[in-house]
């Protein structure tokens, strides 16, 4: 198994699942804030997430010290058995960075659509009275140029 390479995000497993989320937030931000900054935690509701969170921090070296730091630290009573560097750059260091790039509904779809403006009416003076928006495939938008 390879190893994750260093990053400003460390994911965390085995939290404790009956903690209310904003509580929980509020914990892991006064335990682990010791090691250095954090941009960002993240915790979900969803039963697949529950007991994970992730921490994004300023700089690679405060994640490494917390990583060591509190590698099975009892957390709730319960001790937090794998901290991990994140897999991918978290949204809060993309957004630092400028390389944040919203992900648009579509692209998960692997979908070409774009969606272009037509009128669907004209007013007293003959100027476009309302836009509608209909979908049509990116190789339709080179048609107007073999003309």
């Amino acid at each position: 198994m390879s190893e994750i390479a260093p990053s400003q995000t460390l994911y965390l497993s085995n939290l404790p699942d009956k903690v209310n989320m904003d509580e929980l937030r509020a914990s892991l931000y006064h335990l682990f804030v010791t090691h250095g900054l954090i941009l960002d935690i993240v915790t979900k509701k969803a039963n697949e997430m529950r007991e994970q969170a992730f921490i994004v921090y300023d700089d690679v070296a405060s994640a490494t010290a917390a990583k060591r730091g509190l590698d099975g630290f009892n957390f709730y009573d319960r001790p937090i058995q794998k901290i991990e560097y994140g897999k991918t750059k978290s949204h809060a260091v993309a957004k630092l960075d400028g390389t944040y790039r919203l992900r648009s509904l579509d692209s998960k779809k692997g979908s070409n659509k774009l969606m272009k403006r037509e009128t669907t009416g004209e007013d007293e003076d003959g100027r476009p009275s309302k836009m509608a928006r209909r979908q049509t495939d990116s190789e339709d938008d080179d048609d107007d140029d073999d003309e």
